[in-house]
Parts: C-alpha cells; structure tokens; sequence
C-alpha cells in the first residue's frame, strides 16, 4: 500500500501542475489568433513587420460636400515599418490628388513615425520635425491596426483580453495594450477581421478608427491580410493592397535630431487687427483669417477657422472691438474641417451660424457630437445650436451698411462655398477660391466669373489665406487657370 502511495505522489503533482497552468479561454484565443497568422513560435520571435503597397486615400473633411467621399488620392508607394517589442512605427506614402488640389497635381510625400512617447512627420524624410499634441497617443494606437501587432502582444507583449464576447459568427476581444484599450473582431477560423481603438477629432470629437482586413495571402510561413481598410466612424479613409515581410531583427528609430529635440509647444495664438474700412475689421496672425463686419445692432464675424482656441480668441477680439455692439452671427464659409473647427466654440458663444443651404445638415450634426474624450467648449457648456441657411444669395443690412452673400456655385473646391461682398466698401470677402502667393490657382478663374456674372464692383479682396489684394491681383492670378 505504502508503494503505491509513493508511486501515486509525482503522478498527482504532475496533474496538479498541469490543473494549475490550464490556459484561459481567453489564453487559448490568443493562441488560435497566433497560430492561424503563422503559429505561436512565429509571430514570438517576429520583432519587424514591413508592409509595402500601394492603394487611395479620401479626402475627409475637405470634400466637394458634406460626407462625400468623391475626392481620391492615388497612393503610388506605401512602407510602413512596425516594431513588434517596442513602441516604433514609421509610414512613408506618395500620393498624388485626382482632382482640382489647391497644393497642386504634383506628388507628395508623407512620412508620419512613432518612436516611444516621440511623434514625428514630414514631407522630406531628411528634414523630419517632431511632433506634439494628440500625434503621440494617436499613432501608438495606430501602430496597433494590424493583426500581427495584436497577436504578439497577447502571447508575447503582455497585452491582456479584458473581455470577450460572440456576436454572430464574431468573437469580439477587448485588449488592454500599452498604448490603452484595442478592441479586436475574430473570425471563426480565428483570422482577425478589424481592430478598433478610440481617438479625439478637434472636429468630430470622439471617434472610432477601424481597420478591416481581408484577403488573406500565404508566404514563407505567414498568413496575414493583403488588404486594409481605414475608417473614422464610417467614413472610409483609405483602402491599400499590401505585401508583409518579417524579420527577427530591425527597428525604424526616430532620427537623432528629432529625438532629442523638445517636444513643440502648442502653437501661439496671434490674432492681428487690421482695419479695411470703417466698421470693417481683418482679423490675421496665422494661417487662417477672420473678418469683423459692423452694423447699428451687431457684429458679423466671418469665419471661426484652424482650431477652437484660435476661434475663441477671435471672438473676443471681436467683442473688444466694439463693445457695445453684440457679436451675434458667425459666417461660416463652408464645411471644410480647417474652416469649421472653431464652429462648437461660436455655438457656445451664442452665436447663429449663416451658412450656405447644404451645409445646414453639417452644421446641426457637428453641434450633436459627442466630445467627452477631450470635452470642448461646447461639451462644457451646452447650447442650442440655431442656423440661417443661405440659398443662391442673403443681404444682411442695417440701412448704412449692406453685406451680401453669394453661393459661389460650380466651384472645383467646395459646392457649398459663400463668398461675401460689402458694395458700399467695394470690398470681396472669400476664402480658398482665391489665396494670393504661390503660382497655382485653380479655383480662381471660377471666382473671377461670379464677380463678373453678378456685376460686382469690387476694389479690395480680403482672402481669409494671404493678405489683402486688389481686383488686379486676382485677374492676374485668374488668367493662367481660365
């Protein structure tokens, strides 16, 4: 009896051992993940994922209209480098517009990288600057929107599944990873469909960025997706055929320079007065303009461009202008997210926004988002928004002082666009038709023909990019583009 005990001891540790290493359903996931990307061991000892491909890209925000995804870039070269161990990533696209570019029709270059808590960019990847602001949190979560990325930090980075569900055929994982929380959709032969993680947009306020995988392909072992997906909420952002390599070995480091230059202040916020006329004020400093219009019982401001903290100052700027004047509506010249990240702060400020009739949806559902990631002023501070849509043209007036504005119809940059025209002032208010400096002017020749076709008699253009130009200026720039 005593011998049996003591056979029966090693074979109990044993079955206690094993009782106590037994993998988690959520353990034995991962695992499937990993071996149905190219086993376990593989993805372990994988330490540099390169994509490279080509694909498009759309232009979000900057559309024809409101949610149109017409707007194509053709993205001739696409690398991206990903180190698996650590906190590094670096993309480098060409991608050249298919459509009327204000940057022109030439190529660009766009390199966008990662390097630990150091985010950095550029169009010359020799001159490469650093980063600050949301670039950091953003591209972190990013470097998580690939399946192979995902699956090695569950069996070998020490991502943690949080949670998991079935909806469907779907087993649906939320990961707790470094770079915070990653939501991941499985299939039922355990490929990965989409990862999803959380972002702020200064426009959109809280969103979900989503990549979706499909067409898996088999090379040297590997079976990872040729084709990726981009979406914010459910705007496709871009779509990229790939080819996947693997190396135990290589990092794409942040250059030197920029990894030990500080991390950039945020910009300054300049806001330089200038007056046009009597009552009629141009509101500079930084790459976007505003403009003040005067009458007997309130102020117009014309724009609420770039960013909320720039808008903000330009309200207040306004209102020290002429205090005794309510500043009451907002101009706001069409969607383009440059040209209306300021618009919460004008709603939250009171003011009504006079837009152009199809950016009245817009309008309403930029006013309806959630901000509660990076709460704005409006999310603060909660108010109703009232909008006045503009068809083909409005007269705002008091008797002294007339401010028109015109729908700029057939214009290649926006169909929603409103210029505005102060007859007695002889004065133009337009933004992006026409931008003095620089030799490509696309949209001007369109400008110039509803001056002509409306018969206005104009002297000075106020362009909400640039300085203040004549008629002259204009004409010359229309010329090469007619």
């Amino acid at each position: 009896m005593r011998t049996i005990t003591r056979l029966a001891l090693p074979v109990l540790g044993l079955l206690l051992a094993a009782a106590c290493t037994r993998l988690t359903p959520e353990q034995l996931l991962a695992q499937d993940i990993a071996e149905a990307l190219g086993g376990v061991d593989r993805v372990k000892a994988a330490r540099l994922l390169t994509l490279e491909g080509t694909g498009r890209q759309y232009n979000l925000g900057q559309d024809l209209r409101p949610g149109l995804a017409d707007q194509t870039f053709t993205v001739s070269a696409y690398i991206r480098e990903i180190d698996l161990s650590r906190h590094r990533m670096r993309t480098t696209l060409t991608r050249t517009p298919n459509f009327a570019y204000f940057q022109g029709p030439q190529a660009q270059t766009q390199v966008q990288g990662i390097d630990a808590m150091v985010a950095y960019g550029g169009s010359d990847p020799a001159k490469l600057t650093r980063n600050g602001g949301a670039a950091v949190a953003d591209r972190r979560a990013e470097r998580f929107h690939h399946p192979l990325v995902v699956a090695w930090a569950l069996v070998a980075g020490g991502a943690k599944v949080t949670a998991m569900r079935t909806d469907g055929a779907e087993r649906i994982l939320e990961v707790e990873t470094d770079a915070g929380p990653v939501t991941m959709a499985v299939g039922a032969d355990a490929r990965p469909l989409r990862v999803e993680t959380r972002a702020a947009h200064p426009n959109l306020g809280d969103v979900v960025m989503t990549t979706t995988f499909s067409n898996y392909q088999e090379a040297n072992g590997w079976r990872l997706p040729a084709t990726l997906t981009t979406r914010v909420d459910d705007f496709t952002t871009g779509e990229y055929t790939l080819t996947s390599r693997t190396a135990e070995t290589g990092s794409p480091e942040a250059p030197p320079a920029v990894a030990d230059a500080p991390e950039p202040a945020p910009p300054t916020v300049n806001v330089a007065v200038e007056q046009v006329a009597p009552g009629v004020w141009f509101l500079a400093g930084q790459s976007h303009h505003s403009v003040v219009v005067a009458f007997k019982d309130r102020l117009v401001l014309v724009e609420a461009p770039q960013s909320e903290a720039r808008s903000l100052a330009v309200i207040a700027k306004a209102r020290e202008l002429q205090p005794a004047t309510p500043l009451t509506h907002l101009v706001m010249s069409h969607h383009h997210f440059d040209h209306s990240t300021g618009l919460r702060a004008a709603i939250a400020e009171g003011l009504t926004v006079v837009t152009h009739e199809g950016n009245d949806a817009f309008v309403k559902a930029m006013a309806a988002r959630p901000f509660t990631r990076q709460p704005d002023a409006l999310a603060k501070a909660a108010k109703a928004v009232t909008v006045e849509p503009v068809g083909a043209s409005r007269t705002i007036s008091d008797g002294t002082r007339t401010l028109e504005l015109h729908h700029v119809t057939g214009n290649p940059h926006s169909e929603t666009m409103l210029m505005a025209w102060l007859p007695k002032e002889r004065v133009l208010i337009e933004v992006d038709a026409f931008s003095p400096g620089g030799t490509y002017h696309p949209y001007a020749a369109n400008l110039l023909a509803h001056i002509e076709r409306l018969k206005l008699k104009v002297d000075k253009i106020v362009p909400l990019h640039g300085g203040i130009v004549t008629m002259q200026d204009l004409m010359a720039a229309a010329k090469p583009a007619a």
